[in-house]
């Protein structure tokens, strides 16, 4: 499984259309206490109780088989310890090398479920107490005001939600999910205005020896320092995520071909340059900037086209993917 979906901000997992358990990530692992090898090839069943068995049957089965997906579904899970965890279930069925499968996402909900309940409670009280007394009405004030703040706290925890599905969890900076929605915000509006946009592609050099070498956490160390740097370099308008493993993109708006190439030599000069102690870190840049003729595909391609002539050519270099078309 992908690592960046193997431990995604939220529970993930895919069964076969009789109901076994064909992949699962690590975060719906350890939110249900258990290991891979105990729930891939089993029966999903058995992460639930009678009660949710009968209601997963009764009303997940039949709308997914009939509508092919299930929206918000609230749910409860249970733990290998035998304990419930409410979450809320969104699916899928759909066809994936000629087999039926349904993908499933599952976020906890509990505090979400408490706050509701609380309003829910509220509401309730209030009403009762608008046909109270004036020193019913007093308490009515208090309870409104109550009720006003637990409206305000789910509406932070949604978005709290929302920046969790848009974070990459290791280095903070936006995720790969966020990058591709941005990109196309970025073409929708170099058509509207003409005002051009470029990509940069940076990949750290010899990442993986990094990794052989020190180990994984001086590897996550580095990828957060590198964030780091990118980030305290950009704009404000400038929109810099993780792209996967030791690869970011960085989307710079209203920036023309040169204008990209002397920021990506900054972003490259600066990696080359830090005191990263016992070992050295360079990145090599691919950069493309838009054109009429570009989607989403295309000026990615070309700015990770520009990306291995900087690898092949060396290392530690930023390469346009407009002198590519000269050669």
């Amino acid at each position: 499984m992908d690592t960046q979906l193997d431990k995604a901000p939220c529970g993930y997992f895919s069964i076969s259309d009789s109901g076994f358990i064909q992949s699962v990530n690590q975060t719906l692992l350890d939110m249900l206490l258990y290991d891979r090898n105990e729930l891939l090839g089993r029966p999903i069943e058995m992460t639930m109780s009678v009660t949710n068995k009968l209601f997963f049957h009764t009303y997940f089965y039949p709308y997914i088989q009939l509508y092919g997906h299930v929206d918000e579904m609230y749910f409860s899970f249970r733990t290998s310890d035998r304990q419930d965890v409410p979450v809320l279930l969104n699916g899928v069925r759909q066809e994936r090398n000629g087999e039926t499968v349904i993908d499933c996402v599952v976020l906890m909900m509990r505090k979400r479920i408490e706050h509701e309940r609380d309003i829910l409670q509220t509401k309730t009280k209030l009403q009762e107490l608008y046909q109270a007394t004036n020193e019913a009405n007093q308490k009515l004030e208090r309870l409104h005001e109550e009720y006003e703040v637990k409206q305000q706290e789910l509406v932070r925890i949604n978005l709290q939600l929302e920046t969790m599905a848009s974070t990459d969890p290791l280095t903070g900076l936006r995720n790969r999910r966020y990058f591709q929605d941005q990109l196309l915000a970025s073409l929708a509006s170099f058509q509207e205005t003409g005002i051009p946009f470029s990509l940069l592609i940076i990949d750290i050099d010899h990442f993986k020896s990094i990794n052989d070498t020190y180990g994984h956490p001086v590897g996550d160390l580095v990828l957060t320092n590198l964030a780091e740097i990118l980030q305290s370099m950009s704009r404000e308008i400038d929109i810099v995520a993780r792209y996967g493993g030791e690869e970011f993109v960085i989307i710079l708006p209203g920036n023309d071909q040169e204008e990209a190439i002397r920021t990506a030599e900054r972003y490259r000069s600066k990696a080359a340059s830090r005191d990263w102690g016992e070992y050295s870190i360079t990145v090599s840049i691919g950069v493309a900037t838009v054109t009429q003729a570009d989607t989403e595909q295309s000026i990615i391609h070309q700015a990770d086209l520009a990306l291995y002539a900087s690898k092949s050519g060396g290392r530690n270099r930023v390469t346009h993917s407009a002198s590519l078309v000269k050669k």
